[in-house]
C-alpha cells in the first residue's frame, strides 16, 4: 500500500520555528496523514526533530535538503535522515548556472555521484525533484531529463517526480512515470492543474484537470512507496486545501484497488 500525505512544504510558513512545526505535526497526526515530506522547515536539530516525529506518530518519507549541506556537511545530514528514520534525502531543484549546456549539466551529474553513491552506501536514497526546467532542449538537443537519466546511476540517483511540472514540461505524467521512471521512484508529488484566465494554475488534487487517477496507477505499477500531495499556492487557508486534496487521493487511492 502507497503512504499517503502532505508535502509541508505547502504549509511552510507555519514550520519556521520549533512549535510551528509540533503543530503543524499535531494537525497531520489528527488528520491521520500516513506520511509527510519536510522541506523549506526552520532547521532544528535530528534529536528535537525525532522527538516530535515520535510524539505524534509521524512517518517522514523524504526531505529536500540544501546541496550545499550535501556539498559540505554530508556525513551529518546523512546522520540527521538516520536519527530521524527518513529514507529519502530529497534535492529540490539544481542551480540554475547548470542548465545553460551539456557540458555544464555534466558538471551537476559529476559533482552529484559521489553525493549520491555516499548517501546509497549508508542505506539512504538520493531523489531529484523536477520541475519544467529539465524538459528544456540543450545545445545536444536532448532534455536536460534525458541527461539526468542517462548519465547517472540508476540505483544510486533517484527521483522525485512531480506530476503538475511534469505536464508543465509537455509530457503526459503518468506514461513518463511508467516508461521512464521504473525503479527510480520512492517518493512522488502529486500536484493538480487547472486553468484560470486562460492560464495554469495549481490546484488541490482531484481539483484540477490532471488524470491523477492513472498517475497513481502508474505510482502503483513502478512501486512507488508514497505519494505526497503538493500545492505552491494556495488560494485559502493551506490546511484545508491539504485536507481536501488528501481526501480525493483517498478515493483515487481506494479506487486504484490501493486501499
Amino acid at each position: 500500500m502507497i503512504r499517503l500525505g502532505p508535502q509541508l512544504y505547502t504549509v511552510r510558513d507555519f514550520m519556521q520555528s520549533e512549535e510551528g512545526i509540533e503543530n503543524t505535526f499535531a494537525v497531520c497526526h489528527e488528520k491521520g496523514y500516513e506520511t509527510v515530506q519536510l522541506s523549506a522547515n526552520k532547521y532544528i536539530p535530528a534529536d528535537r526533530m525525532k522527538a516530535l516525529t515520535d510524539r505524534y506518530q509521524i512517518h517522514v518519507c523524504a526531505t529536500h535538503s540544501p546541496l550545499e549541506r550535501m556539498k559540505n556537511d554530508l556525513d551529518q545530514l546523512i546522520e540527521e535522515h538516520k536519527e530521524v528514520g527518513v529514507p529519502v534525502i530529497g534535492l529540490g531543484s539544481m542551480p540554475a548556472e547548470y542548465t545553460a549546456s551539456a557540458a555544464k549539466l555534466r558538471e551537476f551529474t559529476e559533482m552529484m555521484a559521489p553525493i549520491a553513491h555516499k548517501i546509497k552506501q549508508a542505506g539512504l536514497q538520493f531523489a531529484y525533484h523536477n520541475h519544467c526546467t529539465e524538459f528544456h532542449r540543450l545545445d545536444d538537443g536532448k532534455w536536460i531529463f534525458d541527461h539526468l537519466l542517462e548519465d547517472t546511476d540508476p540505483d544510486e540517483f533517484h527521483f522525485i517526480p512531480d506530476t503538475y511540472w511534469l505536464q508543465i514540461g509537455g509530457v503526459d505524467p503518468a506514461r513518463f512515470i511508467r516508461t521512464r521512471l521504473k525503479g527510480r521512484v520512492e517518493v512522488c508529488h502529486f500536484k493538480d492543474l487547472a486553468i484560470e484566465d486562460f492560464k495554469p494554475v495549481f490546484a488541490e488534487v482531484g481539483e484540477g484537470n490532471l488524470d491523477l487517477a492513472d498517475c497513481f496507477r502508474a505510482c502503483m505499477e513502478i512501486g512507488v512507496k508514497a505519494i505526497v500531495i503538493e500545492e505552491d499556492v494556495c488560494p485559502r487557508d493551506p490546511f484545508d486545501c491539504l485536507e481536501n486534496s488528501y481526501r480525493n487521493l483517498e478515493k483515487i487511492a481506494r479506487l486504484a484497488g490501493d486501499r
